[in-house]
């Protein structure tokens, strides 16, 4: 693969193909032999053949043109009854049975109210909006380590250096903290990086956060930008990351056994 931008390779060619992805930093971060797991373990498809409403709430807000190609409605059934019950079974297993993703009726509904209120915030409606490319794939060759990277950004406007990434988040109040657990200012860090090196500006990246829990009747969203210091802080751990990476790859040693402690109440407990 060529350093350069694709807008024509799959989602699944993109993340079974080659370069280091984000995602596969957040297992070099755990352990370099996560990152080696997760590439030969087996997948159970009877779990991943189930709808990702995030997902669906991705295509529907960036791809709306080709959701109907990915995603089939079901029927209005009352579950109540057998005839209901076997009615939605058979949909399911007709959309099993052509590769189309299914979504219910009230999960449609849900989706449908989710993309509505994103396009009810005025900044999301304007990101959404702008004329842009949506899920286009930048690979770079690292400088400084001369590993091949690579993201898929959500979405980067034309007319100016803006990246916007969706995210679908449970609790809009806890988002600070999926910032963290999730990695999300590696992510912030690294599709920045990307994205200057393939077109020479440092640009703007942004989190459109929609949540699938309702307050006050209402599906709450919000778009972020974070901190400076965290932007700083996730390029430090992106440099680790890919440094680590790296050495892995130079050495052929992918490691193995990780180090465990035991609860941090259970060590100051033995204190007492």
């Amino acid at each position: 693969m060529k350093p350069g931008i694709y807008h024509d390779i799959s989602n699944s060619a993109y993340h079974s193909g080659p370069g280091i992805s984000k995602s596969q930093l957040d297992d070099i971060a755990i352990s370099p032999a996560i990152y080696q797991w997760r590439k030969s373990a087996p997948i159970d498809e009877e779990k991943t053949a189930a709808l990702d409403m995030g997902t669906a709430l991705h295509c529907l807000l960036l791809e709306p043109e080709i959701f109907s190609q990915r995603f089939e409605i079901g029927p209005d059934v009352n579950r109540r009854t057998t005839a209901g019950r076997e009615e939605e079974q058979q949909f399911f297993e007709r959309c099993k049975r052509e590769g189309i993703t299914p979504i219910t009726h009230d999960d449609d509904r849900k989706l449908k109210l989710m993309r509505d209120s994103a396009m009810a915030h005025t900044g999301a409606r304007w990101l959404l909006e702008a004329e842009g490319c949506c899920e286009s794939s930048i690979y770079w060759r690292d400088e400084e380590t001369e590993e091949l990277c690579r993201i898929r950004p959500d979405k980067f406007l034309n007319a100016q250096p803006v990246i916007a990434d969706v995210k679908k988040v449970a609790d809009m109040e806890r988002f600070s903290r999926h910032v963290e657990e999730f990695r999300y200012h590696v992510q912030d860090a690294m599709y920045r990086e990307g994205y200057l090196k393939q077109f020479g500006e440092y640009p703007l990246f942004v989190f459109i956060a929609v949540s699938e829990t309702i307050n006050c009747g209402r599906y709450p969203v919000r778009v972020f930008e974070l901190e400076t210091e965290d932007v700083e802080a996730g390029y430090r751990e992106f440099r680790r990351n890919l440094t680590t990476y790296h050495e892995c790859v130079a050495t052929g040693n992918w490691g193995g056994v990780e180090k465990l402690a035991r609860p941090e109440w259970a060590r100051r407990r033995d204190q007492l």
